[in-house]
């Protein structure tokens, strides 16, 4: 199909950390009244390329610009990532402190529950988002508009791979990383003198519904490890070129139960096809010459054939998915996401009925 660009202890700590989110989770899914029915429209398998030219919606048209801040966060303050865990390689830097970059689109009424959309290895990619938030917030197309959610961009902790503090948050399978921007970075973001000045009740929904996430490559993974750990938290999952493969730390706790890592997802352990199917909508996208791509499944790092599989996984459990396999390209390539992004929010988006 062608893609229309419109469209031991700590083992036991862990379990039972595990069960507690699955119970709370569900009491939550229970008993919520938010709703919506975006319908299967952009859902499915998709191809593009070999040419590939920037969406209109991805430039800067004109439209009135919203304000942009920056801040730092010391990961020695941090209860969640203060950037000395034991699985950290020593030969591999953490940095002492994390930038995190917010964008308030103009459409945006202070004092309202804004959604929101946090993005990895910030600010990666922001000023695409950017500049589909300015052009899409005032879209007179309803099937072609954005909600003002606000952008929080969050720089990792350094470095990449095993034993590092950038793969610690993003590869690990647990909850810890949804964890900590919910607890950490968006009450800072909500706390930031300068923000506040400008947006005196600057508030975020806390409808799940109203949470996206989006990264690349590890980024990726980190997005959808944090809806289907904390699916009460995030729900709108981004990913391009996901690390859908083992890049766990070996020596993590999470180990014990999912000893392949992020390779479990689509792995004969069969995580998304054997778990309860939970309220996600979810993109995923995959580049022809992506990492590793001719490597044997022996390896557990062929990237094409993670997310393949991950595709295929989310369509057999009955998922709102969208996957685009990208030809000629290779690993987060730029032009991927200059054709792709717009589409990609406003499908990501699509059913979602503000406060």
């Amino acid at each position: 199909m062608l893609y229309n660009s419109r469209f031991q202890s700590n083992r036991v700590r862990f379990l039972i950390t595990i069960a507690v989110v699955s119970f709370a989770s569900n009491i939550v899914f229970s008993a919520e009244k938010y709703t919506e029915n975006p319908g299967a429209e952009g859902n499915g398998n998709f191809v593009i390329g070999p040419e590939y030219q920037i969406d209109p919606d991805l430039t800067d048209q004109g439209n009135p610009k919203g304000k942009q801040f920056e801040f730092s966060m010391p990961l020695a303050k941090s209860k969640i990532f203060p950037g000395d865990d034991k699985t950290l390689d020593p030969k591999k830097p953490v940095r002492e402190s994390r930038k995190i970059f917010v964008y308030v689109p103009a459409a945006y009424k202070d004092s309202t529950k804004a959604p929101i959309l946090v993005t990895q290895d910030g600010p990666s990619r922001l000023n695409l988002v950017r500049n589909a938030l300015d052009n899409l917030t005032v879209s007179k197309d309803p099937e072609r508009k954005l909600p003002a959610f606000i952008v929080i961009a969050v720089q990792n902790g350094g470095n990449d791979g095993k034993g590092s503090e950038r793969g610690l948050e993003y590869d690990t399978m647990s909850d810890r990383y949804a964890r900590f921007i919910n607890d950490e970075v968006l009450p800072a973001v909500l706390k930031n003198e300068e923000i506040r000045a400008a947006y005196p009740k600057i508030a975020f929904t806390e409808n799940p519904w109203g949470r996206a996430t989006m990264g690349c490559s590890s980024g990726g993974a980190a997005a959808l490890t944090m809806g289907w750990f904390r699916p009460d938290l995030f729900r709108r999952l981004i990913t391009y070129s996901g690390t859908f493969v083992d890049q766990q730390d070996d020596d993590a706790p999470e180990e014990a139960k999912y000893p392949l890592g992020a390779w479990e997802y689509h792995s004969s352990m069969k995580l998304i096809e054997k778990s309860e199917k939970k309220p996600l909508r979810i993109f995923t996208h995959v580049a022809e010459n992506d990492l590793r791509a001719k490597d044997p499944e022996e390896t557990y790092h062929n990237w094409v054939m993670a997310n393949k599989r991950t595709a295929a996984a989310l369509k057999a459990k009955g998922y709102d998915y969208r996957y685009i396999f990208s030809r000629g390209t290779r690993h987060c390539d730029r032009k991927v996401f200059e054709q792709t992004l717009a589409d990609t929010l406003v499908w990501a988006w699509h059913g979602y009925q503000p406060e």
